[in-house]
């Protein structure tokens, strides 16, 4: 699919409404106590500071003129202590909306992840993993800020621009004229550029995202990389990716910057034309110097709420671009889930039975159609055929990792798509051909589908698969670390510990998906003696490309034509002279 590749943009899925920031405030009222005592030091510690003007237009007018050294000294000490309030108060509420800033990622981050675990294995097939990250891990952070601060700052300007109006209309009325004069251009200049600027942050938003899908990938696969000597060219198409970055976001910011640049400006004419109105125009039997002063200081303070409204602004913009993806990806349907008032599966015996499925990634290509079997509980069957032709979709649509198209899957007689899909997967053990190791000690990653399971059993499962052997050998044994994906272990030892995890499970029924495909010969005769034991009483699926490990299945289906072309026994295939005795034959001769 087109959203499946690193250099293409992801488009969204409905465009972003007022909606969505309401939906955020949800967010914002898990904090409301200690942001309501944020904004109330705020607005203490605000309302002290425009004290400031008044203090100094009375020692100008007054103060001074009159000589009154005690006096000056007093209203020098109540400044001082304006500024150290303001101070005390801001550290304050910095300290509140920091914790609170993180309870609002914390919060977000948690729902994102808790989505993401419920997702379908479809959603994870249709996107690179880099592009699943950016939206847990750099989006989150980047709207948080605005989700707390943000809220708080936005209505302590305006209550800012209240007092200083307030204020400013007590002192001279013609000149508060004057300072608000500059407001309908300041407005003009934001209908102008809003549109412009939150696309502008949209293409950031997927220019970060397609270039953190390549990094990943890359990351990901750098033993390819470096064993077909693919530097220069990964290179070139990461300097690309990161170049594309670079100029929308250099667009952005042109945006970002136009708005305080007008502010500034505005804010200069201002207090020129407060000068000029009241030293020229109204002429200085009007109005005394002191009001010039406090007017032209209550200027500078009116346009800076003003210019920090607009870096709000600015803020908003670019969280917009984060939270269209941020609830694009929690609004992503769970397709794959409980029905209302589903059953817990019963204990199984292992029955399955496939009743007229036919099934699709995409709708119109049918991978599966009508198919139609039973096996029965206990019985052992290999699925074969060529590469593509479904073998891996039949066992992952019995542990219902997707949906059927049409016809039902049943285990024991019961609709897998109606039972509860934790008491259904849990009575399974799959071992799939990629081994995914945690970061860990090895005891853990044995112990991670059974977490109440005792250290002797966790050894036993160890030892039925032929792994204690090699686990003995580290110097810690059981309890050594390995990183992420196993990559201190051999391919071999990791499908070892996969299956010693699957096992230790305790299944009815098993999944085996090329589980011994990079066990050398003699372990996999060792563990095909454990296989033999375990098998029994339990129903298996096996899927192996190796003809010679599933001879001795109780049934072997050949998938092809989207379908179960052939099915039988090993004997019983081989006389019937079809595909699988064709494919079994030639495997021989090559061996």
């Amino acid at each position: 699919m087109a959203r499946n590749k690193f250099d293409i943009d992801e488009n969204l899925e409905s465009p972003f409404n007022i909606k969505h920031f309401k939906r955020a405030l949800v967010y914002i009222r898990k904090q409301q106590k200690p942001m309501i005592i944020a904004f109330l030091l705020s607005a203490i510690s605000a309302g002290v500071a425009l004290s400031a003007p008044l203090i100094i237009q009375h020692v100008v007018d007054v103060t001074i003129p009159s000589k009154d050294k005690s006096a000056l000294l007093f209203w020098s000490g109540m400044t001082l202590l304006t500024i150290i309030v303001s101070v005390i108060l801001a550290t304050i509420r910095s300290r509140i909306m920091t914790r609170v800033g993180q309870d609002i990622i914390f919060d977000i981050r948690t729902d994102l992840f808790k989505h993401l675990q419920k997702l379908p294995f479809q959603y994870y097939d249709d996107r690179p993993q880099g592009k699943i990250l950016i939206r847990v891990v750099n989006y989150v952070n980047s709207v948080s800020d605005v989700l707390s601060n943000g809220i708080i700052n936005f209505i302590l300007e305006i209550l800012n621009l209240i007092f200083i109006a307030i204020f400013m209309f007590a002192v001279d009325v013609k000149l508060s004229f004057v300072i608000l004069g500059g407001l309908p251009i300041f407005a003009g200049v934001i209908l102008l550029i809003k549109n412009k600027q939150r696309r502008a942050w949209q293409a950031v938003s997927n220019k970060s995202s397609n270039m953190n899908a390549y990094m990943q990938e890359s990351i990901s696969g750098i033993r390819v990389t470096q064993i077909f000597t693919r530097e220069k060219r990964n290179e070139g198409t990461f300097t690309r990716l990161s170049t594309n970055y670079r100029n929308v976001w250099m667009r952005a910011m042109y945006f970002n910057f136009l708005i305080p640049f007008s502010v500034d400006n505005l804010a200069t004419i201002v207090t020129t034309a407060i000068y000029f109105v009241g030293l020229i125009t109204l002429g200085p039997e009007e109005i005394t110097f002191g009001v010039i002063l406090a007017m032209s200081s209550y200027a500078a303070r009116f346009w800076q709420p003003i210019l920090n409204l607009s870096n709000l602004y600015n803020s908003f913009i670019n969280a917009v671009s984060y939270l269209e993806r941020i609830f694009e990806t929690l609004d992503e349907p769970v397709t794959v889930s409980d029905i209302p008032n589903a059953r817990t599966l019963p204990p199984i015996q292992g029955r399955v039975t496939f009743d007229n499925m036919t099934f699709a990634y995409d709708p119109g290509h049918n991978i599966l159609e009508n198919l139609s079997f039973d096996i029965k509980a206990g019985e052992s069957v290999a699925l074969v055929g060529p590469t593509g032709a479904g073998k891996t979709t039949v066992v992952n649509l019995i542990s219902r990792f997707y949906n059927v198209s049409d016809g039902r899957i049943l285990i024991d007689g019961h609709d897998v798509a109606e039972v509860k899909l934790e008491s259904l997967r849990s009575q399974m053990g799959i071992m799939l051909q990629d081994s995914f190791i945690f970061s860990g000690t090895i005891m853990d990653n044995i112990r991670y589908g059974k977490l109440d399971a005792t250290e002797e059993e966790v050894i036993a499962a160890a030892k039925t698969v032929c792994a204690d052997e090699f686990i003995r050998e580290f110097e810690n044994g059981y309890m050594t670390e390995v990183n992420e994906r196993g990559s201190k272990l051999s391919q071999g030892q990791r499908q070892l510990i996969s299956f010693a995890r699957t096992l230790l499970a305790n299944p009815r029924i098993l999944i085996l998906d090329e589980a011994t495909s990079s066990i050398d010969a003699r372990t996999e005769r060792l563990l095909q003696k454990g296989l033999n034991e375990l098998l029994k009483g339990r129903t298996s699926f096996i899927i192996a490309h190796r003809l010679s490990t599933v001879k001795n299945c109780d049934r072997i289906m050949y998938v092809a034509d989207k379908g179960i072309a052939e099915s039988g026994s090993h004997d019983e295939l081989i006389a019937m002279r079809g595909r699988y005795y064709r494919l079994y034959t030639a495997q021989k001769m090559e061996a």
